[in-house]
């Protein structure tokens, strides 16, 4: 009774110690408990049978993130603990010298461990609860739902979850510790205030050749993922990602031998103020966290990625959503015989399909409906529409399958659908085609042959493109841009019996008046065409999906940005917390030496922002071409500006990473102030 008094002692007296730690911990508990909480939002249950499977998968994902989470949130604790003993070695070397165990000493943070632990337990699934209440109607908003099944929900399953894996982690933590105190020696804990780390002075010539090395190392990867040096495998991405880290790393340890004596050389700004002082810490500073610099910068690279990725896709899949979808549906099928489809019900359109099966055409879609069909022929595939840039394309886009056959179009039947749809409509000569195409990385490819004048050949009559490059235009409803092609050719192309009929469209809207009607028919035609040659796309099932993939990527990005960058941050405010404890002393002889309090602070905030913006900025510039990298794998959700992505991402990185710089600053502003 007589050590848990003394262990609650300690923590009333040493609470301003542990408010990062605090603070760490509690938002912790707080975040895993929101985004573990999802399913049990009664604005979940409001939503339709293919949202809330996108919201299962969703969940799902989230569960598996959630345990690298706790990995994460388990590490930051242990180093974070850490530093709390570190800090109060003194301490136990009183106690020790006035006779107390190891044991005792060990069962004291136990005491303070436990306590702390069910304090930031408790402050942080209240904050969460709460927290959880604003997320449900984020929720809510992404997914449309109705907020009138809202209501006040607290999650025993996810309170359950955040004890248990908060529990395992505060019982390694108990371990670690225990651990840690039988190795002290009393001398070595009597003296821990006297003690610094040991720095070994680097070369600087080793340190210059290894950073123009790094720097080499990160600009060949730099260039790499902009396909500088030919396109990007699997593989090589992984390599490209080892090397990355090589390259960082290797920038850290060579700067920690460079840094003071390149600011040597400006004698003037070196001999300012402080700065002398200032830049000495700091070189101090990189010098023995090497390892930890180079994670961190990682994490906040993976941070901005994670984020600015994640909410630009979600704005990308609902950018152009209403004007790629101006039709409740859109119905494709196939006019060449397959295995399981006679030559009979191929050659059947859709409409004539539906009649057959018992949907009434007339009945369930508005007059006005356009259905058309498109062309093949085995004489025009991919290669042979590339003209004189063939060679080259072939060689530069050697993955794809070249010999894929072209689809055809009349002018007639385009320009009805396109009427439909409310887009563009065009005009040919007797003798000029068109292309179609909005998928980006194919049109590259189909412009090198448009400019170049490539003539397609059909019927014996030879056209020439009437554009240099490819034209807007869809036949089938897309929640994105993912036309690879489709050639418009005059109505007097289509006279001979050299095409033949590849594909059916059908574009329509339904009968119904309202929301309901619309969705009983839909669900009708749904059951018809069900296991059928019919693949139907419709308004109301592209605007669930894209809803519900853009907040699943989301959700996710928030989740692991969070953690991310709160470990980040949390664990260059504990260092810089513990080297102000440290350095107290050297603080104090600056005062005597002539420095008044407004130039310790000045020099104070100076350290504290080169040490907090380091790993930042080389994090920032890694996203500059890491994000681009990932944006041009992620080509079919192009269409969403990444203004809105970026403002949101540097907005969060300010708000956390730039509380942690200040609660930093303002602590150990505190700590230094206080050993005047």
């Amino acid at each position: 009774m007589m050590l848990f008094k003394l262990s609650l002692r300690n923590l009333k007296k040493s609470f301003q110690d542990y408010t990062i730690y605090f603070l760490t911990l509690v938002l912790g508990v707080a975040i895993f408990y929101v985004f573990n909480a999802l399913d049990s939002q009664g604005v979940m249950q409001a939503v339709s049978a293919s949202t809330r499977e996108i919201i299962e998968l969703m969940l799902a994902m989230l569960a598996g993130v959630s345990v690298f989470v706790s990995v994460i949130l388990g590490f930051l604790i242990v180093y974070a603990n850490n530093f709390l003993i570190r800090k109060r070695k003194k301490e136990f070397g009183v106690y020790m010298t006035l006779g107390m165990s190891r044991g005792s000493i060990s069962r004291i943070l136990l005491g303070e461990t436990v306590i702390i632990g069910l304090i930031s337990l408790a402050v942080g699934l209240i904050i969460g609860v709460f927290a959880s209440q604003l997320m449900s109607i984020l929720v809510a908003r992404m997914f449309e739902a109705d907020m009138d099944s809202f209501t006040f929900v607290f999650s025993p399953g996810a309170a359950g979850k955040t004890v248990i894996y908060f529990g395992i982690m505060y019982i390694l933590v108990i371990l670690f510790n225990a651990g840690a105190v039988s190795r002290y020696k009393l001398l070595d804990l009597l003296t821990a205030g006297r003690k610094n780390e040991r720095v070994r002075m680097k070369s600087p010539v080793l340190s210059g050749i290894l950073f123009v090395f790094s720097l080499g190392i990160l600009v060949y990867c730099y260039l790499s993922v902009l396909g500088v040096f030919g396109s990007v495998s699997r593989n090589r991405v992984m390599a490209l990602i080892g090397l990355g880290s090589l390259g960082t790393f290797l920038f850290f340890w060579s700067l920690s031998g460079l840094m003071l004596r390149i600011v040597q050389v400006r004698k003037g700004f070196y001999l300012r103020e402080l700065n002398l002082f200032v830049f000495r810490q700091m070189n101090s500073r990189i010098n023995t966290m090497v390892c930890a610099m180079t994670v961190i910068c990682l994490m906040l690279f993976l941070t901005i990625g994670v984020l600015s990725c994640g909410v630009s896709v979600n704005q990308s899949l609902t950018a152009e959503l209403e004007e790629l979808t101006p039709r409740d549906v859109c119905m494709t099928k196939s006019m060449e015989a397959g295995e399981n489809q006679s030559r009979a019900d191929a050659a059947k359109g859709i409409g004539e399909y539906l009649r057959d099966a018992g949907f009434d055409v007339e009945e369930e879609l508005r007059e006005g409906y356009v259905e058309v069909s498109t062309y093949v022929t085995p004489k025009l595939t991919w290669e042979d529409t590339l003209g004189e840039s063939k060679e080259r394309v072939m060689e530069q886009f050697a993955m794809l399958d070249w010999t894929q056959k072209e689809e055809l179009i009349s002018l007639s039947e385009y320009n009805r659908m396109a009427e439909l749809y409310g887009i563009p409509t065009y005009e040919l000569s007797e003798d000029e085609y068109l292309l179609l195409c909005t998928f980006d990385s194919m049109k590259v490819i189909r412009d090198m042959s448009l400019k170049a004048g490539a003539p397609l050949t059909i019927g014996g009559r030879q056209y020439v493109p009437k554009y240099q490059e490819c034209q807007e235009g869809y036949l089938s409803m897309n929640s994105s841009r993912t036309v690879l092609g489709i050639f418009v050719l005059p109505d007097s192309a289509f006279e001979g019996d050299e095409l033949k009929l590849y594909c059916n469209y059908l574009a329509a809207d339904y009968r119904g008046e309202n929301e309901a009607d619309r969705l009983l028919a839909e669900e009708r035609l749904a059951g018809i065409t069900d296991h059928s040659p019919v693949y139907v796309v419709s308004k109301m099932i592209l605007r669930e999906s894209s809803v519900g993939v853009g907040a699943m990527m989301t959700f996710i990005a928030l989740y692991l940005g969070m953690i991310f960058l709160i470990s980040s941050a949390a664990v260059l405010a504990l260092k810089e917390l513990s080297e102000a404890s440290d350095n107290r002393d050297r603080y104090g002889i600056l005062q005597e030496l002539g420095a008044d309090q407004g130039m310790i602070r000045r020099g104070l905030i100076r350290q504290i922002g080169i040490f907090f913006l380091l790993p930042l900025s080389l994090a920032f510039v890694h996203s500059l071409f890491g994000v681009q990298f990932v944006n041009r794998m992620l080509v079919l959700f192009h269409g969403g500006s990444q203004l809105g992505a970026i403002l949101f991402t540097a907005v969060f990185i300010l708000l956390i990473y730039g509380g942690y710089f200040w609660a930093t600053y303002f602590g150990s502003r505190r700590i230094i102030e206080e050993g005047e």
